[in-house]
C-alpha cells in the first residue's frame, strides 16, 4: 500500500508528513519523494535538476519503485509527499510530472484541500525556501488543475483519490491501513450479530430473517442518485466538489467497476462533502421517497411473528435509517450499509451474500431474500428464498444475468411487481420465474412466515371433483388408476407449462395449412419417473399430457442411474401421498449427486401438510425443487393394509 500527498508547493506537506510521523509512528514508512531521489542521483538534486526530461522520469520512476520494494519487505504502508505538477505563473499550461511508475504503484491519493490564500501566505513566510511569488488566482487554477487530473488518473487506473483538510489526513491514513477486504467482511459480520439480536427481540429462535435490498427494492428511486441531484443542483456546494454531474455514475463505469475498492471511492466521495450538508441531504432524500406499501404491509404484518428484517444496502445507512424511522419500522428492521470512510463499513454484492451465508449457516434461520440488480444476485443465491423486486425502471443487464443464474446457476426465485397498482411487465418468463403477491396470505404464511415449502395446487372445486373418486372407498383397481391418471394429466397439464414454459412446433392443421403447435419446452429431454408402486397410475396421467418425455420406474433411487439423465433438462418425480418427505428427499439427493443442475419437479396426489413444516424433509430440498399436489392434508393418517393408496390401485388389499 503505497499513498501519495500531494498539493501545490508551498501548501505544507513536508511540514505535515513529520507531523504525521510523530502522531502514526512506526507502521507508516515515510517518504519525502524528492528526498529519494537525491539518494538516488549521484549528485544529489544538484545534478537532478540538470539532467534531460527523460532522464529526470527515469530517477522519478525509480525512487517510487524504491519506495515500494522498501515497504515490500518491511509490511509497512508508504505515505509518500511529491510534485504532480509544475507551473510556473507566465505559462498557459503546467507541465505534469507524473510518471507510468506512479500509475502502477501508488494505491492511494490525498489531496491536500487548502485555501490559496493560505497557501500564498505560507509560501511568503517561508523563510528556509524562497519561491518565485505567484498570485492567490494562480495558485486556485493550480489547485484546481492538479485535482481534476489526479482525479481522472485515479479512476483510470483505479487509484483511490480524495481531497482532504490536512486535519484529516491521519483519519484517512489508519483507515487505509486496517480497513482491509478481509477485515471489511469481519466488520459486517460483527455489525449483523448485533442486528440480528436486536430484530430477533432476545428469542430463543427467529425462524425466519427477511433481507433487503434498498433502491429500487424497497423504493422506486436509486437513493444515491437523488442526493448527487440535490447537491449539485445547489449553488452553495460550488466548490465542495469537481463534479458536475453523478460522481457515482462516472465512478461505477469506469475501470472500478463494482468492486470492492470501487464501494471505498464512493465513500471517499461522500466523506469529502460537509458533514452539515451531507446530513442535510439524506434528511431531503428520505422525506422525498416513500416505501411500496405492499413491503411496508409484510414488514407490519411480520412485527408479531417470529420473523426478523434487515436491509443490507449499498447506499447511505443514514438516508435509509430515516427512510425506515418515516414509515415507523426503525425499531424492527435495521440497517447493515455504510457512507462515510468513519463508519468502518462497506457493502458490496459478495458483503451482501457473506451475510445472507451467515444468517443461513451460523445463526441457523431461513433466509428470504429480496433484490432487484445484478448486486443483489450473490444474495439471492445464497439466500433459501428469493424473490426478484421488479418495479417499472430495471436494468436491461439484469435480464440475462438472471437468466443464467437460472438456467445455468440454479437460483430458484420468484417475482414480485411493484407497486401493484402500475402495469408492470413481468421480467423472464412466468414459467421460470413466477409471479408472487406479498400481500397474499397464503404466500406471506407459506412462503415467508413459516418457511414451508410452496406447493402449486387446483383451485378448490377443481380438487373436490378430481379428489372424490380417490377418496371413495368403493372405487379401486381399475377404476382408481383411472383417476390418478386424470389427476396427473391435470396436475402436469395445468402447472408444468408455466414452471418450466413452452416451444412452437409444426403441425397440419385441420383446415388443411401448416400452423404453430405448442409442447413443453425441451419436452423431449425430459424425464418422467414413477415412485413404485402408488405413483406410477398418476405418472402416466403425466406422461399422457407430456408425450414426448421419458418414462422410468423407480423403487429406490439407486434406480435412478447417471446414463439415465445424460441430455435431459427437466426431471419429474411422481407418486400418489407424500406422507413425511424422506423418500423424495432421498430421490432428490441422489439425482443432485448425479446432475447438479437439472430441474426438478415433483407431481403428487396428497401431502401431508405436516411434511411442510421448516424443519421437515420437503423444506430441506425446497430450494431445489418445485411441488405440485392436488390438495394438502391436515389428517395425519397413513395408509395400511386396506387403506394403503398402493394396495387400492392394484387390488392387493386381500394380501394385506
Amino acid at each position: 500500500m503505497v499513498v501519495g500527498l500531494y498539493g501545490v508547493p508551498g501548501c505544507g506537506k513536508t511540514v505535515l508528513l513529520n507531523e504525521l510521523e510523530k502522531e502514526l509512528g512506526e507502521e507508516f514508512a515515510y517518504f519525502e519523494g524528492a528526498a529519494v531521489i537525491a539518494r538516488l542521483v549521484p549528485g544529489g538534486l544538484d545534478a537532478f535538476q540538470k539532467m534531460e526530461e527523460h532522464e529526470k522520469t527515469l530517477y522519478r520512476e525509480r525512487a517510487i519503485e524504491d519506495i515500494q520494494q522498501k515497504c515490500a519487505l518491511s509490511g509497512r504502508v508508504a505515505v509518500v509527499v511529491g510534485h504532480f505538477m509544475f507551473w510556473d505563473e507566465k505559462d498557459e499550461a503546467g507541465r505534469s510530472v507524473w510518471t507510468g511508475s506512479d500509475q502502477k504503484i501508488f494505491t492511494h491519493i490525498l489531496y491536500l484541500d487548502i485555501p490559496a490564500q493560505a497557501v500564498a501566505l505560507r509560501r511568503h513566510m517561508d523563510s528556509r525556501r524562497i519561491r518565485p511569488a505567484i498570485s492567490e488566482e494562480h495558485i486556485r487554477k493550480w489547485q484546481r488543475a492538479e485535482r481534476e487530473q489526479l482525479r481522472i488518473l485515479c479512476l483510470e487506473h483505479r487509484i483511490l483519490f480524495s481531497a482532504i483538510p490536512p486535519n484529516k489526513v491521519a483519519m484517512h491514513l489508519r483507515y487505509f491501513r486496517e480497513h482491509t477486504e478481509d477485515h471489511n467482511v469481519s466488520r459486517a459480520e460483527h455489525t449483523l450479530d448485533e442486528a440480528f439480536r436486536e430484530v430477533s427481540g432476545g428469542q430463543e429462535k427467529q425462524e425466519t430473517t427477511l433481507v433487503f435490498d434498498g433502491d429500487r427494492t424497497l423504493i422506486p428511486e436509486d437513493t444515491g442518485m437523488l442526493f448527487w441531484k440535490l447537491f449539485l443542483a445547489d449553488k452553495s456546494t460550488l466548490g465542495d466538489t469537481e463534479h458536475d454531474s453523478d460522481p457515482l455514475k462516472e465512478l461505477f463505469s469506469s475501470p472500478f467497476g463494482y468492486s470492492y475498492a470501487a464501494f471505498c471511492q464512493a465513500a471517499l466521495i461522500y466523506e469529502a462533502v460537509q458533514e452539515e450538508r451531507f446530513i442535510k441531504y439524506c434528511e431531503m432524500v428520505a422525506s422525498s421517497v416513500t416505501m411500496f406499501p405492499e413491503i411496508i404491509s409484510l414488514l407490519k404484518r411480520a412485527e408479531n411473528r417470529p420473523v426478523g428484517a434487515v436491509v443490507v444496502t449499498c447506499g447511505l445507512r443514514l438516508i435509509w435509517e430515516k427512510i425506515l424511522q418515516k414509515a415507523g419500522l426503525s425499531k424492527t428492521v435495521k440497517v447493515i450499509g455504510g457512507g462515510h470512510i468513519r463508519d468502518g463499513l462497506i457493502v458490496t454484492d459478495k458483503v451482501k451474500a457473506t451475510l445472507v451465508a451467515r444468517l443461513r449457516d451460523f445463526h441457523r434461520t431461513y433466509v428470504c431474500g429480496f433484490g432487484d440488480s445484478i448486486l443483489d444476485l450473490p444474495m439471492l443465491k445464497g439466500a433459501n428464498q428469493a424473490v426478484v423486486v421488479v418495479g417499472e425502471k430495471r436494468s436491461r443487464l439484469m435480464e440475462s444475468a438472471l437468466l443464467n443464474a437460472i438456467e445455468k446457476e440454479g437460483l430458484r426465485a420468484w417475482q414480485v411487481l411493484l407497486p401493484k397498482t402500475a402495469l408492470i411487465a413481468p421480467r423472464l418468463d412466468k414459467g421460470k420465474l413466477p409471479v408472487i403477491d406479498i400481500t397474499k396470505d397464503d404466500i406471506l404464511n407459506v412462503i415467508v412466515f413459516h418457511c414451508r415449502p410452496r406447493v402449486l395446487h387446483p383451485n378448490e372445486n377443481t380438487a373436490k371433483v378430481l379428489m372424490t373418486p380417490m377418496r371413495d372407498a368403493r372405487v379401486s383397481g381399475p377404476a382408481l388408476q383411472q383417476a390418478h391418471r386424470h389427476v396427473g394429466r391435470h396436475l402436469a397439464t395445468e402447472f408444468i407449462p408455466d414452471l418450466i414454459g413452452l416451444e412452437e412446433y409444426s403441425i397440419q392443421h385441420v383446415q388443411g395449412t401448416r400452423t404453430s403447435g405448442h409442447r413443453l419446452l425441451h419436452e423431449d429431454k425430459t424425464l418422467i419417473i414413477a415412485l413404485m408402486r402408488g405413483g406410477e397410475p398418476m405418472a402416466f396421467g403425466v406422461n399422457e399430457a407430456l408425450p414426448f418425455a421419458n418414462f422410468l420406474h423407480a423403487k429406490i433411487p439407486q434406480d435412478v442411474e447417471r446414463r439415465y439423465l445424460q441430455g435431459q433438462e427437466t426431471l419429474i418425480l411422481v407418486d400418489s401421498v407424500i406422507n413425511n418427505g424422506k423418500t423424495v428427499e432421498e430421490f432428490v439427493l441422489h439425482i443432485r449427486n448425479l446432475h447438479s443442475t437439472i430441474r426438478i419437479l415433483v407431481v403428487v396426489g396428497v401431502i401431508q401438510a405436516q411434511s411442510l413444516n421448516p424443519d421437515s424433509a420437503l423444506a430441506r430440498i425446497s430450494k431445489d425443487v418445485d411441488l405440485i399436489a392436488l390438495r394438502l392434508s391436515d389428517n395425519k393418517f397413513t395408509g395400511r393394509g386396506t387403506t394403503d393408496t398402493g394396495n387400492r390401485l392394484f387390488n392387493t388389499t386381500h394380501l394385506q
